[in-house]
This record gives structure tokens, C-alpha cells and sequence, in this order.
């Protein structure tokens, strides 16, 4: 056992998270607080309340993983593939709630989550563990490839049956990543690389509802009241902020329900018109910030395991980040994601602040 280095967490990353944290649970009422005030809901601080609930839950995991050393968890990553793959399974199951066509949450009785945010956290455990076990062979096919092969494709089209794009692109993304960063060589990655958009394209075509949200990507103002709806009234919601923005509670799209899922996925739309880009621009240097401060966690950390784990957890919600913001401002097609932090959604806030956990405990331990 490495010795325990009693140093203070990293204090810009907790602080990055603080201010990320508090200005989702603004810009959460901010752009409900309308809707909300209509049945079922009937209080304009529902969504608030929700929040703050997910917010207390996840800083009380984030404070007390800051304090458990990361290294015991070497202990549960052989298993954690068993929890990650038990979860994405039951919620096909007649377990699974379906929501806006979509089955991603399991009801259990009084508890009801989304099972991916927890098996996403799972797999980059189980894979950093892995891969620090296996570091002198990463380059060979057999141990350095094939079984994150294999986790990518069943988790991948495990969580494609609920159907969940923007995730299985998340999941699949940081894996992928985190085999760039152990070392893997880099014409396999590149052939990986190729049949992932293949992948991507043969999903894309053989399923309606996404050739049209990519047909929509590419010229939105052919079908303004179908596909391209949200792409436009993302762009209108961000252009009419300004340089200032409206105000909070101003903005026009949000509060009159032309932008959809203002409060989840498009979060970052009404940061853009009621914060205008100043307010936009804070957010995205404050990601860039998180990315940074968790890359160099990595870099200091002081064995292997730690090093691949603050990789793959910056890489995970740094990505994720990105493709919420990449959607919203138009550069990428349409998918369904939250922005880290910001967007409502309990198991999401939970688990990522409980990965911010794990991550300020290595950064206690770095070099």
C-alpha cells in the first residue's frame, strides 16, 4: 500500500464545482419556475426543490468519497462490470419506467433512477483498474484492446435499447479515450475509430426519427415546425441574449415554452438568453477549467489506478459537457443529454458529484 499523502483536495476544481452547481440551481428555476406553476406541478418551485434535494444528496457523497481512499476501491473494480450490466439489464426488464418513449429509469418502488449514470461510473472504475493492471501489455491486442472491445459493444448496445444516444456516444467516447491515454497503439485506435462512425451512420439511417434530426442538423429551416424546431429555437434563444442577456426570468423562449427541455437538455440555451454570452462564455471556461484541473489530478497521481480513474471520470463529464453544448449551439446533430452539473436530473447530479468525490481524494494523494 502506497502512503497516504495528508494534503488539502484540490481547491480549484471543489470551488469550479461549487459555481457550476449553483448556477444550475439558478438556471434551473430560472427557466421552470413558469412551466412548473401548471398542472401536474402546480409550484413554480418544483423543479428547485427537486434539485437542491439531488444537490444536498450528492455534496454529502462527494464530501465523504473525498475522505475514503480511492485505492480500496480496487477491492469492488473486478465487479463492478456485474452491478454496471445487472442495471442496464433490468431496466429492460418490466422493472424499467418508460418515459417520453423512451425506458432509461427503473422504478423501484420508492426509489426511481436511471441505471446509466451508475453503470457509466462502474465501467470507468472497472477499466482504469484494468488497465493499471495490465500496463505492460496494453499494447498487445489481447490486453490492451479486446476487453474494452468487448465492454464498449455490449454496454454500448445495451444502452441503445432504451434507446439513449447521447450516452452511448459519452460512454463510449471516454473508453475510447481512456485507451488513447494508457497507450494503446495507435493504428488499432484508428481502425477502432472508423467502425465507430460506421456504427454510428448504420444507426443513424436505419432509424427514421434520427435521419430526420440529422437531416435537421444540416438545414433546420426545411421543416422550422418538426425536426428542425429545436435546433431553431435553440439558435434564437442563444442570438437574443445578446451580450448581456435578458435578465433571469426573462427569457422569452424558455418562459413561453418554445425551447424544449429547457430545464434538462437545453439547459444552455437559456443560460445563453437570459445570461447572454458572458454568461455562456462562464460556463464553458468553467468546464474548461474542471478539464484542466482534473488532468493535471491525473498527471500528479501516485499509481496507475489513480492516474487512469481521474483520467476517465474528467474525460467522462468533460465529454459529456461538450456534446450538451455541441448540440445546443447547433455544432453537433440532435441528441438527448444533460450538461453536467447544470441541467436538471437527480441521478445524473448525484453520481457525477460522487465522481468528483473520488476524483478531489486522489488529488489529496498526488505528488
Amino acid at each position: 500500500m502506497l502512503p497516504s499523502y495528508r494534503k488539502p483536495p484540490d481547491f480549484l476544481l471543489f470551488a469550479t464545482v461549487c459555481l457550476l452547481l449553483s448556477i444550475g440551481l439558478i438556471m434551473v428555476f430560472s427557466s421552470s419556475f413558469y412551466y412548473a406553476m401548471f398542472p401536474p406541478f402546480n409550484s413554480h418551485s418544483y423543479f428547485l426543490k427537486r434539485q437542491a434535494a439531488y444537490a444536498v444528496l450528492g455534496i454529502g457523497g462527494m464530501l465523504v468519497l473525498m475522505r475514503y481512499d480511492y485505492r480500496n476501491l480496487k477491492r469492488v473494480a473486478p465487479y463492478a462490470p456485474l452491478l454496471a450490466f445487472g442495471l442496464l439489464i433490468a431496466v429492460l426488464t418490466p422493472l424499467g419506467d418508460s418515459r417520453l418513449g423512451a425506458q432509461r429509469w427503473l422504478d423501484l418502488g420508492m426509489i426511481s433512477f436511471q441505471p446509466t449514470d451508475l453503470a457509466k461510473l462502474c465501467l470507468v472504475v472497472f477499466t482504469a483498474y484494468s488497465m493499471a493492471q495490465n500496463r505492460s501489455r496494453i499494447h498487445t491486442f489481447r490486453y490492451g484492446m479486446l476487453p474494452y472491445l468487448l465492454i464498449m459493444v455490449a454496454a454500448g448496445g445495451l444502452i441503445m435499447l432504451e434507446p439513449d444516444l447521447g450516452t452511448t456516444l459519452t460512454l463510449l467516447g471516454t473508453i475510447y479515450i481512456m485507451m488513447f491515454v494508457a497507450g494503446v497503439q495507435l493504428g488499432r485506435l484508428l481502425v477502432l475509430a472508423g467502425a465507430g462512425v460506421a456504427a454510428i451512420l448504420l444507426l443513424i439511417y436505419f432509424e427514421p426519427y434520427r435521419l430526420r434530426r440529422l437531416l435537421a442538423f444540416l438545414d433546420p429551416e426545411k421543416d422550422p415546425t418538426g425536426a428542425g424546431w429545436h435546433i431553431l429555437n435553440s439558435l434564437m434563444s442563444l442570438g437574443s441574449g445578446g451580450l448581456l442577456g435578458l435578465g433571469l426570468g426573462q427569457g422569452r423562449h424558455s418562459k413561453f415554452l418554445y425551447l424544449p427541455e429547457r430545464q434538462t437538455d437545453f439547459i444552455f440555451a437559456v443560460i445563453g438568453e437570459e445570461l447572454g454570452f458572458i454568461g455562456a462564455a462562464l460556463v464553458i471556461l468553467l468546464f474548461l477549467l474542471f478539464i484542466w484541473r482534473g488532468l493535471k489530478i491525473a498527471v500528479a497521481a501516485p499509481d496507475a489506478f489513480g492516474s487512469m480513474l481521474a483520467a476517465g471520470i474528467v474525460i467522462g463529464i468533460g465529454l459529456q459537457a461538450f456534446i450538451n453544448i455541441g448540440v445546443v449551439t447547433s455544432t453537433l446533430p440532435i441528441t438527448g443529454i444533460t450538461l453536467p452539473f447544470i441541467s436538471f436530473g437527480g441521478t445524473s447530479l448525484v453520481f457525477n458529484l460522487l465522481a468528483v468525490g473520488i476524483l478531489l481524494n486522489i488529488s489529496r494523494q498526488s505528488r
